[in-house]
């Protein structure tokens, strides 16, 4: 007997959190009974869902319920509570046994203080449910230390639970061979947003004028400096197919601003896949478990030059960090998300 369980989401949420949903829900909808409920929220305009979760809805043949006034089901997973940072009032009631919050953005940046309103948001979910239990699940071991000193900053840990278990990205990618010939190719992809990139300093000394390519894919923001940078090839988000994009780099290169911190990184995970050696901080690198290397910007270019000089070393290190990457897979999640809503069934073959 499959569990009733209902996802309520932001369906226009773009990058990772809507690509990890789709993902999640290609798994899920094989072992529960799912029923999709989308909220449009002040965060966007417009009524374009994001592309990836668009197509993986009409592959599994689930509407969306939109802006419902009632929600009843045994589970209710809210991805990214984020998306509620400027309603005033969430118009709903959620009636279940266990209501997850899958928490995609950290709830504090590298300096202690709120990424948000989370006390305001999780409020909203917390008078709008009749539950049992209220629970957080965090996606990755960095996530998961905001989450738990976020609450209690926010004087929640008595409302809230924190998932003892990572609710992780399924990250099941075809496997690309790394090359045997690594090139100081450099790139880099994420959405657009400030936030989202280091300072003017940093990205020079990541995507210097020596390197034989720099290619920035997400780069809306920066296009009023390619006259200064003619060495940058800077593509506003979406201008570029990411198979594509990755064709045409050995390295991937990723740092963001010293005030925000990714809490997972799918699109990491996404060029570990396709062969890439993946540079980036301290603090991101140590969610993939040595699948990352580790760098200031100031020390990407010796790095890069280690790797070209000794493509062995490249083909090692891409292969241990494509190994690192099944800890994500479809069956493992499919193992966790078991024992979390208490559904009882056999778990099938989770490949996708």
């Amino acid at each position: 007997m499959h569990h009733k369980v209902a996802y309520l989401l932001e369906p226009r949420l773009p990058g990772g959190t809507s690509s990890a949903v789709a993902q999640e829900l290609r798994l899920t909808s094989r072992v529960s009974n799912v029923t999709v409920f989308g909220l449009t929220s002040k965060m966007f305009s417009g009524e374009s869902l994001s592309q990836n979760l668009n197509s993986t809805l009409q592959e599994l043949g689930i509407e969306i319920n939109w802006n419902p006034k009632t929600i009843v089901a045994e589970v209710v997973i809210i991805h990214n509570p984020a998306f509620l940072k400027f309603e005033r009032n969430l118009p709903i009631k959620i009636l279940a046994n266990r209501v997850i919050v899958v928490t995609h953005e950290n709830f504090q940046r590298p300096g202690g203080e709120l990424s948000y309103d989370v006390r305001g948001t999780l409020s909203l979910i917390e008078n709008a449910t009749f539950t049992r239990d209220r629970i957080l699940a965090p996606i990755s071991p960095q996530n998961r230390k905001t989450v738990t000193s976020g609450i209690g900053n926010a004087g929640l840990a008595e409302a809230w639970k924190v998932l003892s278990e990572d609710w992780f990205n399924v990250c099941e990618f075809t496997m690309t061979e790394p090359t045997h010939k690594p090139k100081d190719r450099r790139g880099r992809l994420s959405r657009p947003g400030n936030e989202k990139f280091p300072g003017l300093k940093d990205l020079q000394d990541c995507f210097p004028d020596d390197a034989e390519v720099n290619i920035i894919l997400g780069a809306d923001n920066l296009i009023p400096y390619q006259s200064s940078h003619p060495h940058w090839r800077l593509l506003p988000f979406g201008n570029m197919a990411v198979s594509d994009f990755f064709q045409q780099i050995d390295f991937m290169v990723y740092f963001t601003s010293p005030t925000w911190r990714e809490s997972f990184g799918r699109v990491i995970a996404e060029a570990i896949s396709a062969g890439k050696v993946v540079i980036s901080d301290s603090a991101t690198s140590a969610s993939f478990d040595g699948a990352v290397v580790s760098a200031t910007p100031s020390s990407v270019s010796s790095i890069i030059s280690h790797f070209t000089r000794n493509p062995d070393a490249y083909e090692a290190q891409v292969k241990n960090a494509q190994s690192i990457l099944q800890q994500y897979s479809g069956d493992q999640f499919l193992k966790m998300y078991a024992r979390v809503t208490g559904n009882k069934y056999r778990i099938p073959n989770a490949s996708c």
